[in-house]
């Protein structure tokens, strides 16, 4: 029968060996190298080579054409002292990885050099229950759901789409909801306002939906603005957070938060509704169109009505709006393809979906011109709305 060094010393025919200087070389000199973490949990949560991919040896075959669907990438295992990641390599090799390598000595071996480390974020064991499913995907992953904790988050409006949006982000573990709102509940708006109940008919939506969300997650800080943007407050409100979730319902609202995310480069995920259409786009400040690009001037007084003068379907929203959180998500974790650039259109009656291209004006006047020289203005007047 083969011994244990029988089997290592095999492993180590097959297998090519990395030192952790060599590991860092690369690393620096900017290869394209995909480094693998291969111990146990409470292990990786003792340090971390940086950028290195957490799989647990027991689902690295599992999981790596998720992580790698590129055979010939080269791909750098360790574990702690280098014999698991000798192994683990083997065993990719054999599923037709042909440029895996083990580091000598693994993780110890870093240390020992006085290469840096990092240390993750570490979930408690209710919070890997909450979110395992979100765990589970190689996309998100600890690390990510970590991010995601960290993460600040404004809804702009309670309403029909600032709440499916506010519940599903709270849902998803995003760390810090601001919610502006100034109104109150009323009885018309829960046929689509699904934070609110009967009970709070008269409360303040900002109070109402604090309650909502932190009922359905206590690992959320909602924050209520109760209050209406204005160019005195805009600029201090937007600035403690990482992106814009805009469920805003008239004009001049949009113009001056899209104004105020390209001076202090806040991504604006916005949406709108009317009757049975809903559209949602991503503005990414510096990268893709703004809002003046998409509507250079507002509509006539009375072309646009709200949803209060036209109507719309309660479920509407809720599609519209599960569609910002989900490009929320998406840009927390840096993963996927955003709406930048592009403009979706649903259409409830028909269950139709259409994706119009959308370009940067280059002769935008507000995009066009750089963070600092932008004004900020309440655009009641360019709108044509009085008072």
């Amino acid at each position: 029968m083969p011994t244990v060094q029988d089997i290592l010393g095999k492993a180590r025919q097959q297998v090519r060996e990395i030192s952790a200087d060599d590991v860092h070389g690369r690393v620096a000199a900017g290869a394209d190298l995909l480094i693998v973490d291969v111990r146990e949990r409470d292990e990786y949560e003792q340090g971390y080579v940086p950028g290195a991919t957490w799989i647990p040896r027991g689902f690295l075959e599992l999981r790596i054409e998720d992580v790698c669907p590129d055979r010939d990438r080269p791909i750098v295992l360790y574990c702690a002292g280098g014999v698991r990641s000798l192994l683990a390599a083997r065993g990719l090799a054999e599923l037709g990885y042909g440029n895996v390598l083990s580091m000598a000595g693994g993780f110890r071996a870093w240390k020992n050099a006085g290469l840096p480390f990092e240390r993750p974020r570490s979930l408690g064991s209710e919070q890997r229950k909450r979110y395992a499913r979100h765990i589970m995907l190689p996309e998100v992953g600890e690390e990510g759901q970590a991010k995601l904790l960290d993460a600040k988050v404004l809804c702009l409006g309670a309403g029909g789409l600032g709440s499916p949006a506010a519940l599903y982000l709270a849902a998803a573990g995003v760390g810090t909801l601001g919610i502006v709102d100034d109104d109150v509940v009323d009885e018309s708006n829960l046929q689509r306002q699904v934070l609110h109940n009967v009970e709070r008919l008269g409360m303040p939506k900002v109070e109402s939906a604090a309650r909502t969300l932190q009922a359905l997650n206590p690992d959320v800080k909602v924050v209520p603005h109760r209050a209406r943007l204005s160019s005195e407050n805009v600029l201090e409100i937007l600035g403690g957070y990482d992106l814009v979730v805009d469920g805003a319902d008239n004009f001049p609202t949009r113009y001056l938060l899209n104004d105020a995310a390209l001076k202090l480069g806040k991504p604006v995920v916005h949406a709108s509704i009317f009757r049975f259409e809903g559209q949602v786009t991503t503005f990414l400040p510096g990268e893709g169109p703004c809002y003046r690009c998409l509507y250079p001037e507002p509509p006539p007084p009375g072309m646009a009505p709200s949803c209060q003068e036209a109507g719309v379907l309660g479920v509407l929203p809720g599609m519209i709006g599960t569609l910002q959180a989900n490009e929320a998500l998406k840009l927390l974790l840096g993963i996927g393809r955003s709406l930048s650039g592009r403009l979706l259109v649903l259409d409830a009656l028909e269950t139709k979906i259409r994706e119009l291209r959308l370009r940067k004006d280059p002769a935008c006047p507000v995009c066009s011109r750089p963070p600092e020289a932008i004004e900020l203005v309440d655009y009641q007047a360019f709108c044509g709305i009085g008072g």
